[in-house]
């Protein structure tokens, strides 16, 4: 169990760049805002909630182009991300990439 605390809390911390990522792009946070449905504002408090980090890099993971530039720039694997979204709460799809 603490292999999975501690796997939990790694992906979290990949969200949460993946978050930082999303959020200093200007192409990518409104889309990511229009998506949600949640105002810029809200990102703090939606972040709490079960499911949101999942959602941020299951965002990432829907956009090939997207998912490649965030590897790119962080060094973090696509399939890494992949994995990251299924360890976290409500974050079960399956997309991982082949990497």
């Amino acid at each position: 169990m603490q292999k999975n605390q501690q796997s939990q809390e790694s992906a979290e911390a990949l969200a949460v760049q993946a978050l930082a990522f999303v959020a200093s792009d200007p192409e990518l946070l409104p889309r990511f805002l229009a998506i949600t449905g949640i105002e810029a504002h809200q990102i703090r408090r939606a972040a709490q909630e079960p499911g949101f980090l999942a959602g941020v890099l299951q965002f990432i993971l829907a956009h090939e182009p997207t998912l490649l530039r965030f590897s790119l720039e962080t060094g973090i694997a696509p399939a890494e991300v992949g994995r990251a979204a299924r360890a976290l709460p409500l974050g079960n799809d399956d997309h991982e990439r082949s990497a």
